[in-house]
C-alpha cells in the first residue's frame, strides 16, 4: 500500500516547518512538486527550496509534474471545481504508479495546513488505488497574519468566522459574530461591505520574503489595499493574500 504524507509547509517561510514535517519528507520514498504554470513558478521554486534546505535523505526521490489548470469558464462553480479534482487525482495516480512500484511513501507540500481551505485531501480520496494518508499539520496563513499585525485573533469569549470573499459577496456580514477571516477572496469583497465601525487587518505573500501588510479603519485602508494588491499582482504575476474583519461590537 502507498502511504501518502500530507506535510503542511506553512506560508512559505522554511522556518515555519515543524520538526514533525522535515521528519516526514525524510522518511518519504518520493516527493511531489506541483507546476502551476509560467505565472505561478515562484510557488514550485519556495517547495524546491525547502526540499533543498531540509531533505537530507539520499533515498529520497523528488518528481515534479504538470498541475491541470481549472476550467473557469464553467458556469457551475462546484461542478468545474469537481471536474479539476478529478483532473488532478489523475495525474498523481499516474505519476505515483510509475515511480513507485510496490509499497512506498509519498510526501505532498501543501501551503499552509492541509486542513484549512484545501482540497488535497478531498482529492486524495480519489486516488485509485487508495492509499493510507497522514497529514502533518502547518502553520497557516491566519496564524501568520495575526502574528504579523501582532493581534489576538478572538476578543474575549468572543467567536469568529473563517468565510471565503465569495461567501461574504454573497451573503454579507453572517449574524451573531464580530470577527471575520476571509480567505480565497480574489475580488476583494470587503468593498461590499458598509465600511463603518469595521477594522481590517490584511496581508499578502504573508511569511514570504515579499510579505505585505496594511491595517486601519475600512473605509480609509480599503483603497491602499486594491492599489497595493493591484500593483504587487502586476509585479509578481500571482497573489495570496487573506484578511481580517472586525465590526465595533454593540
Amino acid at each position: 500500500m502507498i502511504e501518502l504524507l500530507l506535510v503542511g509547509i506553512g506560508t512559505g517561510n522554511p522556518e515555519h516547518l515543524t520538526l514533525q514535517a522535515i521528519r516526514a519528507l525524510n522518511s518519504a520514498d518520493l516527493v511531489l512538486i506541483p507546476r502551476k504554470g509560467a505565472d505561478k513558478a515562484d510557488l514550485a521554486n519556495l517547495r524546491r527550496s525547502i526540499c533543498a534546505e531540509v531533505v537530507t535523505n539520499p533515498a529520497t526521490r523528488i518528481v515534479e509534474f504538470d498541475l491541470p489548470l481549472r476550467d473557469r469558464t464553467n458556469a457551475d462553480y462546484r461542478c468545474g471545481v469537481d471536474d479539476w479534482h478529478d483532473a488532478i487525482a489523475e495525474v498523481w495516480s499516474d505519476t505515483i504508479r510509475s515511480e513507485v512500484s510496490g509499497d512506498g511513501s509519498v510526501a505532498l507540500l501543501v501551503w499552509g495546513d492541509p486542513t484549512l481551505y484545501d482540497s488535497t485531501l478531498r482529492i486524495a480520496s480519489r486516488l485509485q488505488p487508495a492509499p493510507s494518508v497522514r497529514v502533518i499539520p502547518g502553520i497557516t496563513s491566519i496564524h501568520a497574519l495575526a502574528a504579523s499585525h501582532a493581534i489576538p485573533l478572538t476578543d474575549i469569549g468572543a467567536p469568529f468566522l473563517v468565510t471565503t470573499g465569495r461567501a461574504l459577496r454573497d451573503t454579507g456580514w453572517p449574524a451573531s459574530v464580530d470577527t471575520l477571516v476571509v480567505m480565497l477572496d480574489g475580488d476583494c469583497a470587503f468593498q461590499h461591505l458598509d465600511p463603518a465601525g469595521i477594522t481590517i487587518w490584511w496581508g499578502a505573500y504573508v511569511g514570504m520574503a515579499e510579505e505585505m501588510t496594511l491595517s486601519g479603519p475600512l473605509l480609509e485602508t480599503a483603497p491602499r489595499i486594491l492599489e497595493a494588491r493591484g500593483q504587487a499582482r502586476e509585479r509578481i504575476g500571482w497573489i495570496m493574500d487573506v484578511y481580517i474583519l472586525r465590526r465595533d461590537s454593540a
